[in-house]
């Protein structure tokens, strides 16, 4: 059994996977990340847990606590190399926990070049070529943060709440349009530029709100990051 965790800037993810898939799953806001305490009495108390934490010491000290005295957490890091996937990253141990886990997760499910997105505060972009090679990826403001940046640098612009036209027609939807298409430009001309036959994965909480307007093939993977966790553990108890 295993109890995997995702913490990321907003959200802090978690499941728990007992071989054939996940059997419960949950969320809370990252800075609420003690409340882990409460949540983690209904897990198994033989569960190994596994864990990626993008934002910084603070959640990652919380997370820790919450856990002391019933799990051990395993702290996946971004390293040359980890479950058939090798990192091309400069140096290899700047790469994101999130998007190392991402990457693991793809490659356990997919053996072709591979576009692997997560869609959550920020955006990133990344190439898994068929050898299990880590190419290099972009990242992005996300949805959310494109919006406020634009409610919070300009005079006369707000929060948008609108919604996507190809034409839009007032500001609220010239923003949450402009915001759409530059999301899906960026995972577009990445995809392009990849071997025929290549595949997408989009996973994160924006992920849902960017597919329709993605005019590529693509799989909405809502677990990915949590399932590269999973494959990380049991490959280490194997």
């Amino acid at each position: 059994m295993i109890v995997a965790i995702d913490v990321g800037n907003s959200r802090l993810k978690w499941g728990v996977h007992d071989g054939r898939g996940w059997r419960v799953r949950g969320t809370l806001p990252t800075a609420e990340a003690a409340a882990l305490a409460d949540v983690a009495t209904g897990w198994p108390v033989q569960a190994r847990a596994v864990a990626c934490n993008v934002a910084g010491q603070t959640a990652e000290d919380a997370v820790t606590a919450a856990l002391q005295g019933r799990y051990a957490v395993c702290w996946l890091r971004a390293s040359k190399a980890a479950c058939g996937v090798r990192n091309a990253y400069e140096r290899p141990e700047t790469l994101g926990a999130d998007r190392w886990a991402a990457l693991i997760g793809a490659r356990s499910r997919n053996q072709s070049d591979c576009l692997v997105v997560c869609a959550g505060t920020a955006t990133t972009i990344d190439h898994l070529d068929a050898e299990g090679v880590f190419r290099g990826g972009l990242i992005l403001p996300g949805l959310h943060l494109m919006r406020a940046s634009l409610a919070r640098n300009t005079a006369n612009l707000p929060l948008a709440e609108g919604r996507f036209c190809a034409e839009p027609r007032s500001t609220a939807d010239a923003i949450t349009s402009g915001c759409l298409f530059a999301q899906c430009a960026a995972i577009t001309s990445r995809f392009i530029s990849l071997p025929a036959g290549a595949g997408c994965l989009l996973t994160g909480g924006a992920a849902a709100v960017i597919a329709p307007y993605l005019n590529i093939p693509h799989v909405l993977e809502e677990n990915l990051i949590l399932d590269g966790l999973a494959h990380f553990a049991n490959a280490q108890i194997a």
